[in-house]
């Protein structure tokens, strides 16, 4: 049977003659599917290079590795994806949580302070976003919607994992939260165009493709959040929305034609442009 090292080796190899695309990865993903299967970190796995993989683990593995080299994101694979500093379990009813969408968590955090705001998630997935600011502040009101119940079955499990108190509501955007409104709303939602050829990449083919394209321009969710976000935002409150790489200017041409002020974009890790916000004043303040 074969070694930690032996394994992790043969996973590399086949993910990158499986696709050029996975190569980049293909030592990571081989590592993280292996810490999965032996429930170990990598650590252990470094200071076990001789292990032996029982007949059980190694068949595991094997077929991690060709879901893997099939294109499917690892977060699927093992049923986790860390996002903040939380955990959380995902599946295929939700989109995997991106490192980039830490900087709406970030954004958020630091335009209201820890006294008890209302601040709705809006097509929250695994519940990321809206589970990440609760855990940082504790006394925000935090409603999370989706039009999926699937995803919110999940969300709402990771909340209870967590002991995290997230109020979770079917809803077509603004559908179901009635007249309510609030400090702040924030929202990642479908921002790809239809004919993106990156839909058909490794990983992104996996997730659903309602949270992920929105109209031939990408826009149109979020131009249906800008407009109705105004019926349900309190005078002074903020709305964050994250989007494209290349769909800065658009977006704070939305909120700007919606009445939005103090519109901003501002950038993720990688120096691309991914959340534009605004402040929300009523017209007769």
């Amino acid at each position: 049977m074969k070694t930690v090292a032996e394994a992790l080796d043969w996973g590399r190899q086949q993910m990158g003659q499986a696709s050029p695309a996975l190569t980049e990865t293909a030592a990571g993903d081989s590592q993280w599917l292996m810490a999965w299967v032996l429930q170990r970190n990598s650590t252990w796995l470094r200071a076990w290079p001789e292990h032996k993989l029982s007949a059980e683990q190694w068949v595991q593995f094997e077929s991690s590795v060709e879901r893997r080299c099939a294109g499917e994101p690892v977060a699927y694979i093992t049923g986790r994806q860390g996002f903040w500093t939380l955990d959380l379990s995902v599946n295929q009813h939700t989109l995997v949580p991106r490192p980039d969408t830490e900087l709406l968590v970030e954004l958020a955090l630091g335009l209201l302070d820890h006294h008890s705001h209302r601040v709705m998630d809006m097509g929250t997935g695994s519940g990321a976003i809206a589970l990440a600011l609760k855990s940082e502040r504790p006394n925000w009101q935090l409603l999370a919607t989706d039009i999926s119940e699937a995803a919110l079955a999940v969300a709402a499990s990771n909340a209870q994992r967590f002991n995290l108190e997230v109020e979770f509501v079917h809803s077509a955007w603004f559908e179901s939260v009635a007249d309510t409104r609030f400090h702040m709303i924030v929202s990642n939602p479908p921002y790809i165009e239809s004919d993106d050829p990156h839909l058909s990449g490794p990983g992104v083919a996996f997730e659903p493709m309602t949270a992920l394209v929105s109209g031939k321009e990408g826009l149109d969710a979020i131009r249906e959040i800008a407009t109705g976000a105004v019926h349900h935002l309190l005078d002074g409150a903020w709305l964050l929305l994250e989007h494209g790489y290349n769909q800065g200017a658009a977006v704070r041409q939305l909120l700007l034609d919606a009445g939005f002020q103090k519109v901003a974009t501002h950038q993720d890790y990688g120096h691309n442009d991914r959340v534009t916000l605004g402040q929300w004043h009523s017209p007769a303040s």
